[in-house]
């Protein structure tokens, strides 16, 4: 039972973070470069609005920086769980 009651935590905690990668995702992707964009087309970002920079240049670089950070996150979370390589 006590291995059972570990592992759900540690899928707890695997699927929170999944949830937040999936979201942060969206808001990159869909929202500043897609849905907002109208809204933050004024802001100039390398001679160029800020909303097509996110479409073309920003989101590519948060997507990389948002696998690097869950690589690092799901380490901790291993080692928490006792399930690291």
């Amino acid at each position: 039972m006590a291995v059972e009651g570990r592992g759900s935590g540690y899928w707890r905690a695997n699927l929170r973070v999944i949830w937040l990668c999936l979201i942060v995702w969206a808001l990159v992707s869909y929202g500043f470069g897609i849905v907002l964009r109208p809204l933050i087309s004024g802001i100039k970002v390398g001679g160029t609005d800020l909303g097509f920079w996110f479409a073309q240049q920003g989101s590519i670089l948060v997507f990389i920086v948002l696998i690097f950070w869950y690589a690092k996150r799901m380490n901790q979370i291993d080692r928490k769980h006792g399930v690291e390589e």
